[in-house]
């Protein structure tokens, strides 16, 4: 810890601050806050009630009008504060509004009404963390069901994808035969296709095969990718041929050698390749949209969509399933972040 203090705070001048040193730190306060802020803005308005999401100008922090409960009255009344005539400054509840009249009483007399124009009124609010609408989303949104499904759909294909990857970036790095380089090339080149040109004749054998409204037609059509291909080749490139060579001596079949040579060996870019097929799996939207029809299979970001009606958008529990919907993902690049530096700084070396 003291290490990584130092680290954070050394400057280029011995005793003070210098020209550089201030740039620099303007610039990675200013690089933290462009990063974080959108995320920490989503935290703070999932926490936030309908009302105050669609105010103008927003606010920072979520805040709810109090109010008190006064005999007499079945509901709690909301609290404004009110300046009287003599300049003083009164608490007092509204009973009812009528136009731009408000009727208010003060709660320690609720018999007697005062009336009071709108625009004299300032409302009584407090920093309040609105925890409902996480309760009240997980109730509606039925989150542990399309939490499995999330899982599901994200573990294997993850694993498919590391495994059918590796393999072909083994062949790719580690055997030489004609076409190699040919077979590469076209790998890489379906980076340049869109998604929009190849969703129709891939949902075509979706259907043709019965695997719509199955988590089948999630996992496997994605399985292999050129990427993971790629970044798993120029990985394993860096691997000495000579381990193979004596592995191949001793005995060692070619699938020994692929388990137990080049995966334990390949370990950084595996982790790197782990983190991006998560992310593109757990944040996929369209090609499960297109596939799932049935409530019970939708994950959770076509869940998602369900609190968006024809009328009305209910941003306050979009908000806070959001926020669930990010917490795993996040957990699972805290547990890998280690090996992205690695993976990618040895990727392409020779």
């Amino acid at each position: 810890m003291r290490a990584t203090l130092d680290f954070l705070t050394r400057t280029k001048g011995k005793k003070r601050l210098s020209a550089a040193d201030i740039v620099t730190y303007l610039y990675l306060m200013f690089g933290t806050v462009l990063m974080f802020g959108p995320v920490i803005w989503l935290v703070m308005s999932s926490f936030k009630p309908q009302s105050e999401l669609i105010r103008f100008p927003p606010r920072f922090l979520p805040y709810r009008q109090e109010t008190v409960v006064v005999p007499g009255y079945d509901e709690p009344l909301p609290l404004f504060n009110i300046t009287l005539e003599n300049g003083t400054v009164a608490k007092l509840a509204q009973v009812r509004r009528v136009g731009i009249e408000a009727q208010m009483i003060d709660p320690a007399r609720p018999e007697e009404i005062i009336r009071v124009n709108i625009n004299e009124r300032t409302p009584v609010e407090s920093v309040y963390f609105n925890v409902e609408n996480y309760t009240v989303g997980v109730e509606r949104f039925n989150f542990w069901t399309y939490l499995r499904n999330s899982v599901v759909v994200t573990v294997f294909a993850t694993l498919l994808t590391l495994l059918i990857n590796s393999m072909a970036a083994f062949a790719l790095s580690k055997y030489e035969f004609r076409g190699r380089d040919t077979v590469l090339v076209v790998t890489i080149g379906t980076l340049m296709v869109p998604l929009s040109v190849i969703l129709v004749p891939v949902f075509l054998v979706i259907t043709e095969i019965g695997w719509n409204n199955n988590l089948l037609g999630l996992i496997i059509p994605g399985a292999a990718t050129p990427t993971g291909v790629f970044l798993l080749r120029q990985y394993m490139l860096t691997i000495p041929d000579e381990l193979l060579d004596s592995a191949r001596i001793d005995g060692a079949s070619e699938w020994r050698i692929y388990l137990q040579v080049i995966l334990p060996l390949a370990r950084p870019a595996l982790a790197v390749l782990a983190i991006f097929s998560v992310m593109w799996r757990w944040n996929d939207f369209l090609w499960p949209l297109i596939v799932l029809s049935r409530s019970e299979l939708f994950t959770l970001q076509v869940g998602l969509s369900s609190f968006q009606g024809e009328l009305q958008t209910q941003w306050d529990l979009i908000l806070a399933m959001t926020v669930l919907t990010l917490l795993p993902i996040t957990l699972v690049f805290a547990f890998l972040q280690r090996y992205i530096t690695t993976g990618i700084a040895t990727t392409g070396m020779k």
